[in-house]
């Protein structure tokens, strides 16, 4: 699918859309499809679902920046209003499509595993900097820990929301 041929597809729906860009090489991407396959269709009076390939449609691709496969983007009256890249569990995907649905913002919250792992590894780096007299791997640390906890954050989220208003 080329770009034009994407534009054209999301200018005729009348509903918002979830897009998946996967690929028949990918394993996740394997894993995931028929996750998002049942939701598209169980969702699909609310919902368009669109599975895109990605060796297919490498414009759509680089229109949205998407570095990695599977990417899953939500797209409300042309723009996007959330992504998620890399394999998520149905319960994460279900989150996407009633968020998408019901007008509500999307969001994928970070997998518990995921968070603890953040949280230890910048914990990590933070001790290796002290113990070093390192201020840089202490830092680089202190970035790591954040992005274990910044969707909690307030001030992260009022940073983040002026932005998005601009």
């Amino acid at each position: 699918m080329n770009k034009l041929e994407f534009q054209q597809k999301i200018s005729e729906s009348n509903k918002p859309v979830i897009i998946d860009f996967w690929a028949t090489w990918c394993g996740p991407c394997m894993m995931t499809k028929p996750i998002l396959e049942k939701l598209g269709k169980e969702y699909a009076e609310k919902v368009e679902f669109m599975p895109i390939n990605a060796d297919d449609s490498r414009e759509v691709l680089e229109q949205f920046h998407v570095l990695g496969i599977p990417t899953v983007i939500t797209l409300r009256d042309g723009k996007e209003v959330g992504r998620a890249t890399g394999s998520q569990n149905e319960e994460n995907y279900r989150m996407m499509f009633e968020a998408l649905a019901e007008g509500r913002e999307v969001k994928v919250p970070i997998a518990q595993f995921d968070r603890m792992l953040r949280l230890g590894a910048g914990a990590l780096f933070i001790m290796i900097g002290i113990s070093t007299h390192n201020w840089i791997v202490g830092g680089i640390g202190g970035i790591i820990a954040f992005m274990g906890i910044y969707d909690r954050c307030p001030i992260w989220k009022a940073l983040t929301g002026m932005f998005k208003r601009s």
